[in-house]
């Protein structure tokens, strides 16, 4: 009497694809950003790290609203917490400004904290508004402090912003003054913070929680019947953001060795035009927010002479690829011929198996 064969008993795994391609590429256009300095002016240089950090800014506005859902219109609250941190920490704390940086990011997650617990009890255009209110609480609070200028605002001392390491050995180096050597110092750090909020979003997207966030940014709902804890990952998302912009903001008026609580908190440099940078650029993406600042960049370095038609083109931009391109320039360029930097996609593996587990 024949014996029926055992079914193939299946098992799944999931991949996320990976390529050696784009690492290259990327890593090769990281070297040489690193070294542009060394041949290119000064005006380029700090031109760049008006890219960069923007860049960086649009990153993690787009974790924010492109995967956790939280429409965010407050985010200059951490850029000006941390350019204040930082003057706080210089000038009275007499910190050299490269250790006060990462404590600038530090004090910022866990102010985030406590704004989330008032925040996240808000729901959609409340939270927006929520997130708007709070942040210019932190603007009139820090308008407050006579130490740090009060209503007017305050100005680095030189010797603060050229106590920043290299500044002395790039003047060496390359025979230049030292307000060369210090935007040379600036465009490093700022792309060393670009760098590390790439690799944050880029890891974080690959994790458990990146397919958590997946989950999150495809169907709320369906995620929270999965299982997925929405708060606890909304609110790791959300202080990792702020930790991140606080040290951007930082970055960005170590730089520009001024300071004011109307430029800090302002919400057209630091949140509006972020906003605009990640919609147009791609949101829910890592590539988006990238390539919508450096869309927006050329933009105002070339069109911004020309008073209100700048703001015209720049809305009438937002507009047309809203209603052609929905998912932004990259989604429609990586849709249509399969082009993908950062893979964070998962795919579902079937494998076939005996019943002996072969």
């Amino acid at each position: 009497m024949d014996v029926p064969s055992a079914k193939p008993v299946p098992t799944f795994r999931i991949e996320t694809s990976a390529s050696l391609v784009p690492t290259i590429i990327i890593g090769g256009v990281l070297l040489a950003a690193a070294l542009l300095p060394l041949i290119a002016n000064r005006d380029l240089i700090q031109n760049l790290i008006f890219l960069f950090y923007m860049m960086a800014l649009a990153q993690c506005w787009n974790l924010l609203a492109g995967y956790a859902g939280l429409i965010s219109v407050g985010q200059q609250a951490f850029v000006g917490l941390g350019g204040y941190l930082l003057f706080a920490l210089t000038l009275p704390g007499g910190i050299n400004p490269l250790i006060a940086i990462p404590i600038v990011g530090l004090i910022s997650g866990a102010l985030a904290l406590p704004t989330a617990l008032i925040v996240f009890r808000l729901r959609g255009a409340y939270f927006a508004i929520g997130t708007w209110v709070v942040a210019e609480v932190y603007r009139l609070v820090f308008a407050q402090f006579r130490a740090l200028g009060g209503g007017t605002g305050t100005s680095l001392d030189p010797s603060v912003t050229s106590s920043v390491p290299g500044i002395e050995w790039i003047k060496a180096l390359m025979n230049i003054r030292t307000p060369a050597a210090r935007d040379i110092v600036s465009y490093w750090l700022v792309l060393a913070l670009m760098a590390g909020t790439l690799v944050l979003a880029y890891c974080m997207l690959r994790s458990r929680r990146g397919l958590a966030l997946g989950a999150i940014r495809d169907n709320e709902l369906a995620a929270a019947g999965l299982g997925v804890d929405i708060y606890r990952i909304r609110l790791g998302v959300y202080v990792a953001t702020a930790a991140m912009t606080g040290m951007i903001g930082a970055m960005i008026y170590l730089q520009k060795a001024r300071i004011s609580p109307d430029a800090a908190f302002s919400v057209l440099d630091w949140t509006a035009y972020v906003i605009f940078m990640t919609v147009i650029g791609g949101i829910g993406t890592i590539e988006g927010p990238m390539v919508g600042a450096v869309v927006f960049y050329l933009m105002q370095r070339y069109l911004a002479d020309f008073g209100a038609w700048y703001l015209i083109v720049l809305g009438a931009l937002g507009i047309f690829v809203m209603l052609f391109a929905p998912k932004g320039i990259w989604g429609f360029v990586s849709e249509r011929y399969h082009v993908t930097l950062f893979p964070t996609r998962r795919r579902l593996v079937i494998h076939a198996n005996d019943s002996n587990g072969r």
